[in-house]
């Protein structure tokens, strides 16, 4: 099996990809066990910060050391020198806002998997000609899950995810399932600032967990 394909498979069988950042490294660290506790195994940091790099470095040392299981995903990469970096520090998966071909072209070939975020036919058709198999439907709440039912038979071959809005309680989770959704990503509606400031991890989880578990009865 591809390295592409694998990482496919576990953001798939989960059916959410918990994204997140913060500047302190303990934080971002806590927050990756809470989520591993949950029983989540892959997970987006997202490069919005100056910590970024060097706490994601910082990841995959306690990663490699107590979570093997665990894919490490890079999102916000907006240009080919970020993915350079993350890619040289060993993330199994990489995220944009937006298509960038010159990522796709770096990170496709080496048989990892590029997710770029689309908003229209147009982009979407322009990712999947560059080999991009994985869209992240971005902004979710600007599209909507009409959206999705729209264009899902247009695009058969493609595997679709929300980003941005997807909240969670079982209504909006189901609404994206029912259009032909793969997965949905889950920012600050679960790992919000609040949480993250009150480092309150347990809550974390078991939100999590809550949501892996509608999932489950959704995708049964």
């Amino acid at each position: 099996m591809t390295k592409i394909q694998t990482v496919t498979n576990a953001i798939v069988n989960q059916g959410i990809l918990p994204l997140y950042y913060n500047d302190d490294e303990t934080v971002t660290i806590d927050i990756l066990k809470s989520l591993y506790k949950a029983g989540i195994r892959a997970v987006e940091y997202t490069s919005r910060g100056e910590f970024a790099l060097s706490n994601f470095k910082k990841m995959i040392e306690v990663r490699d050391l107590e979570m093997p299981e665990m894919l490490l995903g890079i999102g916000t990469i907006k240009n080919l020198q970020q993915a350079e970096e993350y890619y040289e520090i060993g993330a199994d998966f990489f995220i944009s806002p937006g298509f960038v071909a010159e990522v796709a072209a770096f990170l496709i070939p080496k048989d990892i998997l590029y997710s770029s975020g689309c908003m229209t036919p147009t982009e979407i058709i322009t990712a999947e000609a560059a080999g991009v198999t994985f869209i992240k439907l971005f902004p979710g709440n600007a599209l909507g899950a009409g959206f999705m039912s729209a264009i899902k038979d247009v695009f058969p071959n493609l595997k679709f995810m929300p980003t941005g809005g997807v909240d969670i309680t079982k209504e909006s989770i189901e609404s994206w399932f029912k259009a032909g959704v793969s997965a949905v990503g889950m920012g600050s509606k679960l790992i919000s600032k609040d949480l993250m400031a009150a480092k309150d991890y347990s809550t974390i989880e078991n939100e999590t967990k809550k949501v892996l578990e509608i999932i489950q009865t959704l995708t049964k």
